[in-house]
């Protein structure tokens, strides 16, 4: 498919026609055909409040905070401080693999919640998180420290969880932080990682600056991997055989020694820029670590990133960042012989949140599959000022895509897959387009590194080629046959 930039903007016009005058007005300034000599004030509006009574895919920074960042430090208790509710979401929501063993020394998979009930909303939850504490403390004597991770009453009733936190932590001499990220706040999760990174900073980095660490001149720390289906294994595994040493992975399968230990490495890799430029800048600037993003889906983004990450070293580590290249090409090239063949030109739409809407176009292009539209749930202008160059002219690119917007622009470019989370997931496969939940991969995985991408290519095309999707009829269209056959 090879659309006009007047086309997409033709079929963004018609999409919005359907709005009031006041939303459509506001809804155009989210969309746009893409332009590669556009600068990035001339893209999309981005990191805006979604308009009232129109739906959202977004979370909270709740979800932003417990759920992205803080909540895959597998040795802290991430206490959900608040109604049940939220913890559960946050806790059963992603795949965040680690090692160890769950409930002595590592906890990723467990829910802990204060359990709010009216009575903690009339009188204060203060007392109750106190004795959580403690009581965590008895249960689990192994785990490295705490986080309060506060949810939407905390905010509105007015919790002090600093002092609890500050009391609490003298009395068992383990790290206990306080983290603000109470719903409400901010436009989306995108605020959510923001006041996480701000808390790692405060009580984590900045309270062990005295800490002794061995070092040595090829440390880095992966920063925001969130090891989703075992990604970051995949990404270290890359890093370690071209000589280079992880010291920490933030903060999938990672623990709250190794964060405490970042300040000394010599470069922070950052995947997900989104949820972790703020803590790599604050690095930048008060130690003096230079950090650079990398992306590893796909052979060719693979060995882009490989040779930018070497380049930063001396030629020892090029040389062998060169072995490991010329290694695995002869694992991936069949990969493409095999699967390219079935995917070429097929076409792609995704809507993501964090890095994915851009970082996984390339793994697509490897396949000979074309993006024909893409966008973020919570993304902000520089999100897509890096999006501009990695798809074509005239991409349809849209920003916190309403769930009406983004079925009639499916409608109309008639991709062959879609790639977006577990919202948009069943009523495409309903509408009988194949979809992939590119979230937290649809249970599968890893898709990271080279021999993520094998893995990749098998779950596009085992999806795309099923052959169930000719089989199913919309339930909606089948209703509106059967009426024709009715009154026929």
């Amino acid at each position: 498919m090879s659309m006009k930039k007047e086309d997409t903007r033709a079929l963004i016009d018609e999409v919005l026609e359907v709005y009031p005058e006041k939303a459509k007005k506001d809804r155009l300034k989210h969309l746009t055909a893409n332009d590669a000599e556009a600068s990035s004030n001339k893209c999309v509006t981005a990191n805006r409040k979604s308009l009232p009574g129109v739906m959202t895919a977004r979370g909270c920074a709740y979800a932003g905070s417990k759920g992205v960042v803080w909540g895959p430090i597998k040795d802290m208790i991430h206490i959900s401080h608040g109604p049940v509710g939220c913890g559960q979401y946050s806790r059963a929501g992603r795949r965040n693999y680690y090692t160890g063993f769950t409930g002595v020394n590592s906890f990723g998979t467990m829910n802990f919640t204060s359990d709010f009930q009216e009575r903690d909303i009339v009188f204060g939850g203060d007392k109750k998180l106190s004795t959580i504490v403690d009581e965590i403390e008895t249960l689990f004597p192994l785990s490295k420290g705490i986080s309060i991770q506060s949810e939407c009453p905390v905010g509105l009733i007015g919790d002090d969880i600093e002092a609890v936190a500050k009391v609490k932590g003298k009395e068992i001499g383990k790290t206990i932080v306080p983290v603000r990220c109470e719903g409400f706040r901010g436009v989306s999760q995108s605020l959510g990682h923001h006041i996480a990174n701000d808390t790692l900073r405060d009580h984590v980095l900045d309270k062990v600056e005295d800490k002794e660490f061995e070092t040595t001149p090829y440390d880095v720390a992966i920063i925001g991997d969130y090891n989703i289906g075992g990604d970051a294994w995949s990404s270290r595994i890359l890093l370690e055989e071209m000589g280079l040493r992880v010291v920490s992975q933030w903060s999938g399968d990672g623990t709250l020694p190794e964060i405490e230990n970042t300040p000394k490495v010599k470069l922070n890799l950052v995947h997900c820029y989104r949820s972790m430029n703020y803590i790599c800048r604050h690095m930048e600037e008060k130690y003096d670590i230079p950090w650079m993003e990398y992306n590893l889906f796909g052979p060719t983004k693979c060995e882009e990133s490989l040779r930018k990450i070497a380049a930063f070293f001396d030629e020892s580590i090029q040389a062998k960042a060169e072995e490991v290249i010329a290694k695995y090409k002869a694992q991936w090239e069949p990969i493409i012989a095999k699967y390219r063949p079935r995917l070429e030109g097929k076409k792609v739409m995704l809507y993501v949140g964090g890095l994915r809407p851009r970082h996984v176009i390339g793994a697509y292009e490897d396949l000979g599959m074309e993006i024909v539209g893409t966008g973020y749930e919570f993304g902000h202008n520089d999100d897509y000022t890096k999006t501009i160059p990695e798809v074509k002219d005239a991409t349809l690119i849209y920003d916190d895509v309403t769930g009406y917007e983004l079925e009639k622009f499916a409608e109309q470019l008639k991709p062959d897959l879609i790639g977006a989370g577990v919202k948009e997931k069943y009523i495409f496969q309903k509408m009988g387009i194949p979809f992939r939940q590119m979230h937290s991969w649809d249970y599968s995985g890893p898709y990271h590194g080279f021999d993520g991408f094998a893995i990749f290519a098998r779950d596009m095309d085992m999806t795309l080629n099923n052959p169930c999707w000719s089989k199913l009829t919309a339930p909606w269209k089948a209703e509106a046959e059967e009426k024709l056959v009715v009154n026929g």
